[in-house]
């Protein structure tokens, strides 16, 4: 065979390389890097990351933009609450495929924290904007080790899932910059909420600024320019997993985005070719009555009448002589009060923007005969609507107590049924015609009230058609659904109950191991009779732990609700809880120092995400070793949420005069004052890391030379740098050093006294990934024995009570 001739071959290899270069230009491997003046450009040339400064200012950030228009928009920044003074800056892809941006003394100023490590990792900017991190030979996005699509800025791209991912733990939402000079997050948010039937919520902070309503099968209800284009197509899911609203270009040459401005203002901005200039459109407020509740409770909006403000029909001014002056915030009363059984009727108001859903119920099963009996038969359902308003409408949407920031359109509106007293309706109404009509059909739903009151008869039809129920609150927002145990189930499951099943008992009741026919291994909470207090707890755990999805949370399966019996059945974990591991270790029973940094990890992200990540914002209250359990794997899980606070908006802190929790873990503002916030939370992980590192326990623990607390004698040992010596014996063969005084490093700065000085978990997280220098920690709070004791004194004085739960969740483990 005749060789190649030099020069030909010469050409292959040249030509070899360019295509290996141009591959290379979209991404990074494993210990490459970017440094500042460096680019990498997705492969179709649309968008561009590297280092760059915002309007006037100097600082410098990591982000993307578009790369083909000559106008710079950034879409995407990474380290946008800690930029960089200087040009020093290194993104860098490590080889588990953790981004890390280092300034000039190698400090980690920012963190991709991944949960898994990869193999093989690359960072890839892809032709979306997605900056995904995956290994090396995989395409699907799902299997995305990190994606800079989960973590939004203040631009909302093609292709990203704008809502929620529970399996995940994801909450995909937009923040506003604070200038254009300044990326940080500003004052305005724009979110799904999904406290109700889910719908698109902007703020500023935590004061409601606009909201889009409902999703009715075609669009957002309160935004009925919503419709098919030639720009976009738009869609959104809505399951047990994910909701999410996404749109897709439909040309390759259209660019268009969603961003919400400085300002508070959503606008999308839509380009045609390289040429044409950005057209832009405000899909949120345009006008007076897209400000929400601008009519008040019971007022409607309409920007074609004067006034703009009207009460719905049979509702008056609440203060005639305000609303005769133009202020109509304080909205609408009824003319005359509701009936209820047998005596109410429906009025049908059209072409409106569905009301507020925040405080709503909805079943996407229902029909809407079923939802007005449903209605009816609830004396606290003031409106019902179909939740999807395609073909000839379903789904059932139920609206309690004042309807609020209704607005008038001329198309794409919505039918909404508001209970009237009969005498306000006549004839013009849907009439009372369910109750006329339901002679033989009893449909009972309990929205308000008390949690179990009239629960039974919800429970029986649904478990008779094989569906299953949402919990109601006093609020009446919608809770996750959650499957139904029968009663023959569970006792078949636990063997009656028998003493050998018994995992633990306590205040509130006690917890079983049980085993379904199919062979699932599960762990039943079973809610004791005569606890008055434990009902408040079992609510709050199917509130929370129903609606939390988070690898490092333990994961409820259902409940019973029968006869007696009062019933959570939680997911088992086999390897028991995190204290029989540091309280049993003269029964030989020991985990080594990789196996407890991971748990130090998991605590920590989930904490996180209860913090900062779910849709509800969580504070634990009693965070201990005992209520953290370890699964097949030896990962962990949090559990027992019976005690959990939720914030709404932008609250971080609250008080209360019933002081519940566990001494040694609790912190002094709490203990004490009855002061909690997510800070107090940070405290109780340091605790439980002091705990982990050494091997025992704060409550009790007693230094030989001095009446030291735990976190005591570890802060002595700090500041004589002698931290070792806290370390358990048992793992002197496998510990880091370096991950075990950086352990007890962020421990302490967790349960230092001023709640201000304690770090976020945020921050906690950062810290432990990495090996930037940490600051010293103050005293910690509880310094020595005798404060402890003096605490727990203290809450137990006239105004304060307090309660050690016995018993948790984690003690879901085998004997």
């Amino acid at each position: 065979m005749e060789s190649c001739h030099p020069f030909l071959l010469h050409s292959l290899c040249f030509l070899s390389l360019v295509l290996q270069i141009s591959y290379a230009l979209d991404s990074i491997s494993a210990g490459q890097n970017i440094t500042d003046g460096q680019t990498i450009v997705s492969a179709g040339g649309n968008f561009e990351l590297g280092f760059f400064s915002p309007g006037s200012s100097k600082n410098r950030y990591v982000g993307i933009w578009y790369n083909k228009i000559s106008a710079e928009r950034v879409v995407w920044v990474a380290n946008r609450e800690n930029p960089l003074n200087d040009s020093s800056g290194v993104l860098k892809l490590t080889p588990q495929g953790v981004l890390t941006l280092l300034n000039r003394t190698d400090g980690v100023v920012w963190s991709s924290n991944v949960s898994r490590s990869a193999q093989n990792p690359i960072a890839q900017l892809l032709d979306s904007a997605n900056f995904v991190v995956k290994e090396g030979n995989v395409n699907d996005l799902d299997d995305a080790i990190w994606q800079s699509f989960d973590h939004p800025c203040n631009s909302f791209l093609a292709g990203m899932k704008f809502g929620i991912d529970r399996a995940k733990g994801l909450d995909r939402y937009l923040t506003s910059w604070k200038s254009v000079d300044d990326p940080s997050p500003g004052d305005f948010t724009y979110r799904l909420d999904s406290s109700g039937y889910p719908q698109l919520i902007l703020r500023n902070r935590s004061v409601v600024q606009f909201r889009s309503g409902p999703w009715n099968g075609i669009r957002f209800s309160g935004v009925p320019q919503l419709k098919p284009n030639p720009v976009y197509m738009f869609g959104f899911v809505f399951n047990q997993n994910e909701i999410y609203y996404y749109f897709n270009i439909l040309n390759s040459s259209i660019t268009s985005m969603l961003v919400l401005k400085e300002n508070g203002i959503a606008q999308r901005f839509t380009r045609i070719g390289q040429t044409h200039g950005w057209k832009l459109y405000t899909p949120t407020q345009t006008d007076d009555c897209d400000t929400y509740a601008f009519c008040g409770a019971n007022g409607n909006c309409n920007m074609a009448s004067y006034p703009k403000c009207v009460c719905l029909k049979g509702f008056v001014p609440k203060y005639p002589i305000d609303w005769g002056f133009g202020d109509w915030s304080n909205g609408c009363v009824r003319r005359t009060e509701l009936v209820c059984q047998g005596g109410d009727k429906f009025l049908k108001h059209t072409e409106v923007k569905l009301p507020d859903t925040r405080l709503s119920w909805f079943n996407e099963s229902m029909n809407l005969q079923d939802c007005e009996r449903t209605c009816l038969m609830n004396c606290s359902c003031t409106a019902y609507s179909n939740s999807d308003i395609r073909g000839q409408g379903s789904g059932c949407l139920l609206w309690f107590g004042n309807l609020i920031d209704i607005r008038q359109f001329n198309e794409n509106g919505q039918d909404i049924y508001v209970r009237m007293a009969a005498s306000e309706v006549g004839g013009s109404s849907s009439g009372n015609t369910g109750a006329k009509k339901s002679t033989g059909i009893i449909v009972s739903i309990v929205l308000s009230g008390v949690f179990l009151l009239g629960i039974t008869v919800y429970y029986m039809k649904y478990k008779r058609d094989g569906k299953t129920f949402a919990f109601s609150r006093q609020s009446h927002s919608e809770d996750p659904e959650l499957p139904l145990f029968d009663l023959a189930t569970i006792v078949n499951a636990t063997n009656n109950f028998s003493n050998d099943n018994k995992l633990g008992e306590g205040g509130f009741g006690a917890v079983y191991k049980g085993v379904l026919k199919n062979g699932q291994e599960i762990a039943v909470k079973r809610l004791s009779e005569n606890s008055r207090q434990g009902q408040v707890e079992f609510k709050n755990e199917v509130v929370y732990i129903a609606k939390l999805q988070h690898r490092n949370l333990v994961k409820i399966l259902g409940c019973c609700i029968e006869e007696d019996e009062k019933m959570l059945i939680y997911e088992f974990l086999p390897n028991r809880s995190l204290d029989f591991f540091i309280s049993n270790q003269e029964e030989g029973v020991s985990l080594d120092w990789p196996k407890r940094f991971a748990i130090i990890n998991g605590i920590a992200s989930g904490l996180l995400y209860l913090h900062r990540d779910s849709r509800l914002r969580i504070i634990h209250r009693d965070l201990k070793v005992e209520n953290i359990l370890l699964d097949i794997e030896m990962s962990a899980k949090i559990s027992d949420f019976g005690l959990a606070r939720s914030f709404g908006g932008n609250e971080s802190e609250a008080n209360t005069n019933r002081v519940v929790g566990t001494f040694g873990y609790m912190s002094p503002e709490y203990a004490i004052h009855g002061f909690y916030s997510i800070k107090s939370d940070v405290f109780s992980f340091g605790v439980v890391v002091l705990e982990i590192v050494s091997g025992k326990r704060n409550r009790g623990f007693n230094h030989p030379e001095n009446r030291l607390s735990l976190l005591g004698y570890a802060w002595t040992l700090l500041r004589d740098q002698k931290s070792m010596e806290l370390v358990d014996p048992s793992v002197a063969s496998t510990f880091n050093p370096a991950e075990v005084l950086r352990s007890i490093h962020v421990a302490l700065l967790c349960v230092q006294k001023n709640p201000r000085n304690r770090p976020e978990m945020s921050s906690v997280v950062m810290m432990l990934g990495s090996d930037s220098t940490l600051p010293q920690p103050k005293q910690p709070g509880f310094f020595n024995e005798t404060s402890l004791s003096e605490a727990s004194s203290s809450s137990d004085g006239k105004h304060k009570k307090f309660s050690v739960n016995e018993i948790t969740i984690s003690q879901l483990l085998p004997r």
